[in-house]
Order: structure tokens, then C-alpha cells, then sequence
């Protein structure tokens, strides 16, 4: 069997809700369900592991598992921490060992990472990042996260980048406090769905493009393409997410901001096919954040028989690893 047909289970754990699926090393997704991310970790965890294994006897076993989670998460190897959550904003999740628990549960290679870098290494593997080096994956959902891939690898220092916790320059006479629980108004508690619920009254998917609400959220969310442009100067920005999906007007008001506040600074207009190409949604649409976890799963089958093709940083544990929930 070659190793794009190896079976590997999947997890892209969300803040509202999670996909579990069934696929292999080559993009193919064969089975996936949905789930409510709840506020008690081991019930949850319980449910994701019932359905992988439950699966397992329709496919055969898993060679790997990926689990690309919401954060913020503890990715250095080398950490006895390695594979915990921290400090969530979701109630109940902080310092729970997600590595720990599939290692123990299944027994094969674990990989895992943030949803977002996820994201990133699919859309780098199968997606619109495909032949780039230096590209970034944004989501606007229940939070803002940012996946940033430099030189094909994901930027991991001591911590994975925290974009979405940036603060933005403020438009003018604009002092709504927004809703992060950590920072108030960061880009996240500007831009994210809770945060556009919080301040409009109405679910960010049901409101028209019209919305005043939207003149400070296409604000933040262009802040936060200047950061990233004048951080580490990405090929292209990539932006997921429910809430962009949902509302793809936040494109142009994107580009329009990152345009403004750049002032003709940088080079961005004259990227191949211009603004419209530089900040473009996901090739892999919705399937971005599942398919990073098959993407994460099959890195840590690669890292784990001693591949040529080493696991990015953060990726791989060993079935050995142990810690509790």
C-alpha cells in the first residue's frame, strides 16, 4: 500500500464545533461528521474518539491521527507541556492535553497543531498556497487566528503566532470596548462573529452587507493584512473562516484598508493578479481546516518511520507520550 492510501483519522477541533474525519495521505476525505464543541473537555473528547474508532472498523486502522485545534496550544517538542491547551477563552478548555489523550486512546503517531496552521499546510499542500514559501491563512469565525508558513514551514517560536490578538489602530471616534476577554479590542475582539454579534445585536451571517457594523470590522481585519505584510511580507494572504465565508464583501473592504494604510508603501499593488489574487479566499474552501488535519496526520506517519520529509515543528508526537486530559 502506497503511503497516500494509509488511513488516518482527523480532528479539526473549532471553538463552536468539530470535524471528525476519516481520509488519507492524499487529500481524500471518505467519511466526516460534525459535533458541538462543548464545555466539558473529557465528554467531548469522549464523543471525537467513539466516532474515530467507530470508524476504524469500516477502513482498518489509522497509521496516524491529526488534531488541529483552536488555541492557544504548547508546540515546542521539546516542553513536558507539549500538546496542551492554555489559557482558552473557552470556558472549561484551558490546560487540557489533547496530544496526551489521542496518544493514549489510539496508540499511533499524533500530530498536532494549531486549526489554523493546519489550514495553511493544506492550502500549501492542495490549495491556492500551492508553490509558495511565505504565505499566511487567516480564519474569521469565534476567533481570529492566523497561520503563518515562512520558507514552507510553520512559524513556530515560543509560541505560535497570536495575530489575531494584535491590537489595530483604531478608526477615529470609534471607543466600543469589544468582547476579548483577554485585550478588549484586539483585531479578535473587533472582527470576530461573537464580537460583530455583540455590537450589531444579530448573527454576523444573517446581517446584509450594508451594515454600519462592517466599516470597523473591514478596518480591523485590513490592520491586521498591514501587520502581516510588514512582519514577514507573504506571497499571499489567504482568509477563511465563517465568517468570511459567509460575508465575502469583507474581501474588497480588506484590500481597501490594507491599500489606505500602506500609504504606497511596499510593492503589494504589483503582485501577479494584484490585491484580488494577494488577499483571495482558501482554494480548499471549508474543507481547509479538516483537510489540515489529514495534512498534520500524515506529516506525523511521515516523522514517525524517520522520513526524509521531517514533520514541521509542532506536528509529530509519539504513541508513547503520556499526560492527562
Amino acid at each position: 500500500m502506497s503511503d497516500a492510501a494509509l488511513m488516518l483519522g482527523g480532528v479539526e477541533l473549532g471553538g463552536t464545533k468539530c470535524v471528525c474525519l476519516v481520509g488519507n495521505a492524499g487529500g481524500e476525505i471518505l467519511e466526516q461528521v460534525s459535533l458541538p464543541t462543548g464545555r466539558d473537555p473529557a465528554a467531548t473528547l469522549e464523543s471525537i474518539a467513539t466516532i474515530l474508532g467507530g470508524w476504524q472498523q469500516r477502513h482498518g486502522p489509522y497509521a496516524a491521527v491529526g488534531v488541529a485545534s483552536f488555541g492557544p496550544l504548547e508546540l515546542r517538542t521539546d516542553n513536558p507541556r507539549y500538546g496542551f491547551l492554555g489559557l482558552s477563552s473557552k470556558p472549561g478548555w484551558s490546560n487540557v492535553d489533547l496530544a496526551g489523550y489521542f496518544a493514549r486512546r489510539f496508540r499511533v503517531p499524533i500530530g498536532i497543531t494549531t486549526d489554523v496552521i493546519g489550514a495553511a499546510l493544506a492550502e500549501g499542500r492542495w490549495g491556492a498556497a500551492r508553490g509558495l514559501r511565505h504565505f499566511a491563512y487567516v480564519t474569521v469565525g469565534t476567533g481570529i487566528g492566523v497561520g503563518v508558513i515562512v520558507g514552507g514551514l510553520p512559524l513556530v517560536g515560543r509560541h505560535h503566532p497570536e495575530l489575531g490578538h494584535a491590537r489595530a489602530q483604531r478608526l477615529p471616534g470609534d471607543t466600543w470596548p469589544g468582547v476579548c476577554s483577554f485585550h478588549g479590542d484586539c483585531i479578535e475582539g473587533i472582527a470576530c462573529g461573537p464580537a460583530i454579534e455583540a455590537r450589531s445585536g444579530a448573527p454576523a451571517g444573517t446581517l446584509s452587507p450594508e451594515h454600519p457594523v462592517w466599516e470597523p470590522v473591514g478596518h480591523a481585519l485590513g490592520q491586521l493584512a498591514h501587520t502581516l505584510v510588514a512582519t514577514f511580507g507573504p506571497e499571499r494572504i489567504l482568509m477563511g473562516g465563517g465568517v468570511a465565508t459567509a460575508q465575502p464583501h469583507l474581501f474588497p473592504r480588506m484590500r481597501a484598508e490594507l491599500r489606505r494604510s500602506l500609504n504606497g508603501y511596499l510593492d503589494i499593488e504589483h503582485v501577479p493578479g494584484g490585491l484580488d489574487a494577494y488577499i483571495s479566499p482558501p482554494g480548499l474552501g471549508r474543507l481547509a481546516g479538516p483537510l489540515g488535519a489529514l495534512t498534520v496526520a500524515a506529516d506525523a506517519y511521515a516523522s514517525a518511520r524517520g522520513s526524509a520529509r521531517a514533520a514541521p515543528p509542532g506536528i509529530a508526537r509519539r504513541a508513547t507520550d503520556a499526560g492527562k486530559i
